[in-house]
């Protein structure tokens, strides 16, 4: 019997695995569930902590055109609501909002077990990225950029009768865009009901952004608290913080694994090269536990965005018999989708946000300490089956420090997506445009800088046609429409189809992390390389992998990962329809290298950087030091004299992702708008 000392309540005797020597972790509290065994699946629903508060859900739905919804996480809002909405004969169609496509489809799944029905069908249904339904269900589960699309082709969405955002607490671009515009919209649709979930939100502050007023002068928005959680969770903190989170991540899971503590595992950390070096760790260890039979099994699944939906939705699979399912996630896995069987949750205490850089017009990722708001609702995954375990890999203290909620994402990233967006939607008044939260003045004036210099608005601020128009209506950055539409125009379609696709998933490379693996892998990359650069290397890397019939061999044997060139497969497909569609032609450039990188220039020309005399790359507007990141082709060469890039991540230094060498007089030739050449930038 382990001594653990309690936080904020009576000292207990607590039976763990873990030695307080080897591993130091303190109980801090827990969070009391009701709980509730499963039955049939009406027994269960009406177990659920929100089915107390149906009828004042129906009434207040009546009654109010905004209804914040503030929900503990397992309550079921996210998929009872609409279910009761349904039921009392509300009409038209009910979407709801996620942020991330693996929780439209995993919810749209689970209400058509619930509703007995098939999903896709007229009853429940979902729209994400590249795979939409193309009937009008009564609950239509969906991303948010889904509704955006939507919004261009019906600005006042009068096939639907109610929408409920979820997950708002995360506050991405879309849903501080869906928040604005649907103040615009209740006004012209006084039928139209808006639900704004969320298991932590300021309400009080939602409640007065949408409290207009009618031509009563009545409220027109209201607040309703669920209570209730489903399971107790007993939070546990490191008395002191750990050197590698990552490999104290794999510890602790194996430490669990080898305890008699029952239950599958979720482990929280940033990024997919995090995730899928833990994966691998774990997986060696899997090896070694196969051979073992005093030890349970584990099998282990990564689950990230950059994963095709198929390999996503395996993580909701129970494991084999015999088996304990280990899940190594980014925070995609943070809100919204319920992974059966997860009692023990490891959170690392970080996550991977987007930063803009105003002087650098570009967005650097930067790994951050996450919130207080999102530490609970990573504890929230846990509990929701049966009672669970939170491990977190830091100080009690360390977690008092933490902000109380992560900044919204418009005030920290580029908003030249978000500014092409609203123009198509007829928003011409950016700067007065009612956000939740204001965006910063230089992040708007340097996304309409950007816009401008790729033509996809005039001096006026208007959309231009065709071009601003098309570039709004792809689900891409603006710079990666740009090159995609002009690259008919510089005959290299083919080739551009598949290098944006590429750009689209986190990484198509594995990377190994014993010794000799590692050198071997870096042998089969120099197979693919080319001086040009990553972008042109991603093309090789590509035809290679088509040439051999998409083979898993082909990808196992040069260090690829298959997962990723299956799903930029499925990418290049769409964007192919989607660019014919546009009237542009399909064609290759024939090996022509120089006709690839100019359309690259066209689109990608504000991300230029020259080569210092100092020895570092320095941007050409901005002066902001910039390194090359020591994964791309260029890291072990002589430094080009002038490259672009597509992406930089920021750690110790700001690193320079996805890069292709250029010629300066190329920037003249395809930009002269936007640079000249000067004496003082010669080397």
């Amino acid at each position: 019997m382990n001594d653990f000392r309690p936080v904020f309540k009576k000292p207990t005797e607590v039976t763990s695995f873990l030695d307080k020597n080897e591993n130091n972790f303190v109980e801090s509290t827990s969070f009391i569930y009701n709980k509730y065994h499963s039955q049939s699946v009406e027994t269960q629903r009406r177990r659920l902590p929100i089915f107390e508060n149906r009828n004042h859900i129906l009434y207040l739905l009546e009654k109010y055109q905004t209804l914040i919804l503030v929900g503990e996480t397992g309550c079921g809002k996210s998929t009872q609501v609409p279910q009761y909405m349904v039921e009392a004969e509300w009409p038209g169609q009910i979407g709801i909002c996620e942020p991330r496509r693996v929780a439209a489809i995993s919810l749209a799944n689970r209400v058509a077990d619930e509703t007995g029905c098939i999903v896709q069908s007229d009853t429940v249904g979902y729209a994400v990225r590249f795979d939409a339904c193309f009937n009008k269900p009564r609950i239509k589960y969906m991303t948010e950029g889904i509704l955006i699309r939507e919004l261009m082709t019906d600005p006042l969405l009068k096939s639907y009768s109610a929408i409920m955002l979820d997950e708002v607490h995360e506050r991405t671009l879309y849903t501080d865009i869906l928040m604005g515009l649907f103040k615009k919209i209740l006004k012209k649709r006084n039928d139209l009901r808006l639900i704004v979930a969320s298991a932590t939100l300021d309400a009080n502050y939602l409640k007065e952004f949408f409290n207009f007023g009618n031509q009563n002068n009545k409220p027109t928005s209201v607040i309703l608290s669920v209570e209730g959680r489903q399971f107790p969770v007993d939070i546990y903190y490191t008395i002191n913080p750990v050197p590698c989170y990552i490999q104290a991540s794999v510890d602790t899971a194996l430490k669990i694994n080898a305890s008699k503590e029952h239950g599958d595992i979720l482990i929280f950390l940033t990024g997919v090269e995090e995730v899928e070096k833990a994966a691998r760790l774990l997986i060696e260890h899997a090896n070694n536990i196969e051979e073992s039979k005093s030890k349970k099994k584990i099998v282990v699944y990564p689950m990230h965005g950059s994963l095709p939906y198929h390999d996503q939705l395996k993580v909701f699979k129970s494991a084999p018999e015999g088996y304990r399912k280990v899940v190594v996630a980014t925070n995609i896995a943070e809100t919204s989708v319920t992974i059966p069987g997860i009692v023990h949750i490891i959170d690392c205490g970080f996550v991977k946000l987007r930063w803009f850089n105003t002087e650098t017009h570009t967005d650097s990722l930067k790994v951050l300490p996450i919130s207080k708001a999102s530490a609970n609702q990573r504890a929230g995954r846990a509990g929701r089956m049966r009672s669970g375990k939170v491990y977190r890999l830091y100080t009690e203290e360390y977690f008092s420090k933490l902000s109380d909620s992560t900044p919204p994402e418009i005030v920290r990233t580029s908003l030249t997506s978000v500014i092409l967006q609203l123009k198509a939607l007829g928003i011409k008044d950016i700067v007065n445009f009612k956000f939740p939260d204001s965006p910063p003045l230089k992040n708007l004036k340097s996304a309409l800088e950007v816009l401008y210099a790729l033509d996809a608005i005039d001096i006026q601020g208007e959309l231009t046609r065709p071009l601003g128009f098309n570039m709004a209506e792809f689900a891409l950055d603006p710079m990666c429409s740009k090159v995609l539409l002009n690259s008919g125009e510089f005959e290299c379609s083919e080739e551009i189809l598949t290098i944006i696709s590429i750009l689209q998933v986190e990484t198509i490379f594995t990377k190994p992390s014993t010794g000799n693996t590692v050198i071997k892998a870096r042998i089969q990359k120099r197979l693919f390389e080319v001086e040009e650069g990553d972008l042109i290397t991603y093309l090789n890397v590509y035809n290679g992998f088509i040439q051999s019939e998409m083979s898993k061999e082909f990808c196992h044997k040069n260090f690829i990962n298959y997962k990723s060139m299956k799903r930029v497969v499925e990418i290049r497909k769409r964007l192919e329809k989607l660019l014919s569609n546009y009237g542009i032609p399909i064609i290759s450039a024939s090996g022509s290298t120089q006709l690839i990188i100019k359309c690259l220039i066209s689109g990608f020309f504000p991300n230029a950087a020259y080569l210092h005399y100092t020895g570092v790359y320095k941007t050409i507007r901005g002066d902001i030091e910039l390194y090359i990141n020591p994964d791309s082709v260029l890291y072990t060469i002589t430094q080009p004299q002038w490259l672009i890039f597509c992406e930089v991540v920021h750690t110790k230094k700001l690193y320079m992702k996805d890069l292709t060498v250029i010629k300066d007089e190329w920037l003249i030739e395809l930009a002269p708008h936007f640079y000249y050449r000067t004496s003082c930038k010669s080397n």
